[in-house]
């Protein structure tokens, strides 16, 4: 995998995107049966601020710039496999709705996996005689919080458009396993591989959740109280939690890179375990026709690759 460029991807309705460093392709299966494409070339903000490259400053980047690319692929993917009559002079989505949509978003995740974890855990710990300064405190919010992303998982999960993103999502899987294991890209090579990576965004997620329990044991203990009300004091603290996500995320990136580097290392495995057992929730066998999707938008984002190094 040392000479692989790295490629990452996302299921849309319908579709898949890879990204790659200098490209965003997006694949998405119309009504009709053919293929809608989108192909553009990314240059990240790491390019301009090349600081942002630097290992914990690349995570927070990834995960801002992930977002932003997948609200512009499902965009894109809406409009290709749901056409509607009244919508077909819509433009790409703009810059304020883009920046709105990742606002709610980000409120969204804030009071489910932040603010009500707290909340459950600072209750539990009345009764129990467990401090925001005490390890128990925080190892209740990290249970809490892994238990509200199964449960929201298996909640989506019941959808059938959801359903079918899931298969997405493994079809882009399946398709990057076969580019990393240097094979052709074919849906017959593809078929062959597994539908979990270690490098998934929901492996990603859950370790976030878990090393958030070190860190804020850490920190925590080291905070004064922040208010003479109880009730606000607690709301603060959870204020203060929010701008972590940030650090987290590059903590996290970085721990998922090396064990993608050691995939095979006996601990590593035993490290990624709960994530990839988690992608069997997120992830469903997908048909011929959706990994040959998936490989279709790979195909798009290498390809553009190629272009850019023979210049």
């Amino acid at each position: 995998m040392a000479d692989k460029i790295a490629v990452g991807g996302q299921a849309v309705l319908e579709g898949v995107m890879m990204r790659s460093p200098r490209a965003m392709a997006v694949a998405v299966r119309k009504p009709d049966g053919s293929l809608a494409k989108l192909d553009e070339a990314w240059k990240g903000i790491s390019d301009r601020f090349r600081f942002l490259k630097w290992p914990f400053f690349r995570g927070t980047v990834v995960l801002v710039e992930s977002m932003v690319n997948g609200l512009q692929a499902l965009s894109f993917s809406a409009r290709e496999a749901f056409p509607d009559e009244e919508n077909e002079s819509e433009s790409k989505i703009s810059t304020l709705e883009l920046v709105l949509t990742m606002g709610v978003a980000f409120i969204f995740a804030m009071i489910l996996f932040v603010a009500f974890p707290h909340a459950v855990a600072y209750l539990l710990g009345e009764r129990l005689n467990m401090p925001i300064q005490s390890i128990g405190f925080h190892m209740v919010d990290g249970v809490v919080k892994v238990g509200v992303l199964v449960l929201y998982i298996l909640g989506i999960s019941l959808m059938k458009e959801i359903r079918r993103v899931f298969m997405y999502h493994g079809a882009e899987h399946m398709s990057i396993h076969t580019y990393e294991h240097g094979e052709e890209l074919t849906v017959e090579n593809a078929r062959k591989h597994s539908r979990l990576h270690p490098r998934c965004g929901t492996a990603f997620l859950l370790l976030v959740l878990v090393v958030s329990v070190f860190i804020f044991a850490g920190v925590f203990p080291l905070l004064p109280r922040l208010s003479v009300n109880a009730a606000f004091n607690q709301v603060l603290y959870v204020l203060v939690k929010i701008p972590l996500v940030f650090p987290l995320a590059g903590i996290t990136y970085e721990l998922i890179k090396w064990g993608d580097r050691h995939r095979n290392n006996f601990l590593v495995k035993a490290m990624m375990a709960p994530g990839l057992a988690l992608q069997r929730l997120t992830t469903r066998k997908p048909t011929d026709d959706q990994i040959e999707v998936a490989l279709a938008a790979l195909k798009l984002a290498l390809a553009r690759e190629s272009e850019v190094n023979v210049r």
